[in-house]
């Protein structure tokens, strides 16, 4: 190749997508490389014979396994929230029209629905009665909960006040609390989020209710239409896609490229 670039970008995945996306945009005349024969780096989607020369480091799986091409491996499973920041990210790009997403038919805990909601709350198995009650209004709080509106916070400063004083508040149990912690509000360490400022533990709330919204579903999480690809291979793709679009050129299975 003779033709001169003015940014050469080693590597397809998503973070060296987005940046070659957006200099193509730009007018920048990208070459975009990758030693691998597939986009995506270590999070992409495999086919068998791809994984099996990734893991074992033969060309070909056996043929007892089947076609390759049936095979589609995520390498890196995860969800996303419907109206978290990645979403109104890739809106803000211009790449959701390369995607197509669907929701997760639903989110539940010990098999059983997670409320998020009043009316949920009420119908939940996971709670008798007045739980169901006093959890209804903890929920109603957090849908009404502005942080710009002090109106909505019922005289509470929730950047002073600990997640677990303002549940005390409205008189939850233990597991209640539990579910509502871990199973709403997403935190991973047991109980640490209890002593902090209750304003995260709220704003992560809110965010699995919108999200729960913005798709009318049964669940806050979307995944890709395409069945086994993973989220940051498609999002790596739509980049790349952008980028070819504005001029970018793609080199794939450069072994040479460090």
């Amino acid at each position: 190749m003779d033709e001169e670039y003015e940014v050469i970008v080693l590597g397809t995945g998503l973070k060296e997508c987005i940046l070659s996306g957006l200099l193509s945009v730009d007018g920048v005349k990208v070459l975009h490389m990758d030693r691998s024969d597939y986009y995506g780096g270590e999070s992409t989607s495999l086919n068998l014979n791809q994984l099996w020369k990734k893991f074992r480091g033969e060309e070909k799986a056996p043929e007892h396994l089947g076609a390759s091409r049936d095979y589609n491996v995520d390498m890196m499973p995860k969800f996303m929230m419907g109206n978290g920041k990645l979403v109104r990210t890739l809106i803000h790009a211009d790449v959701t029209k390369y995607l197509s997403f669907k929701a997760v038919d639903g989110s539940y805990v010990f098999v059983q629905k997670v409320p998020v909601t009043p009316m949920e709350a009420m119908k939940s198995n996971l709670m008798g009665i007045f739980k169901k009650r006093r959890a209804g209004k903890f929920f109603g709080y957090v849908q009404d909960y502005d942080e710009k509106e002090p109106k909505t916070h019922n005289g509470m400063d929730l950047t002073k006040l600990t997640t677990k004083e303002l549940i005390v508040k409205f008189g939850l149990d233990d597991n209640t609390i539990d579910f509502i912690g871990h199973s709403i509000a997403l935190h991973t360490i047991k109980d640490q989020h209890l002593h902090q400022p209750a304003l995260d533990t709220v704003m992560r709330m809110k965010l699995y209710a919108e999200s729960l919204a913005r798709f009318q579903g049964s669940s806050p999480y979307i995944y890709p239409s395409a069945s086994g690809f993973s989220i940051t291979l498609i999002f790596a793709l739509a980049f790349a896609r952008l980028s070819a679009v504005y001029g970018g050129t793609y080199m794939l299975n450069k072994p040479d490229c460090t």
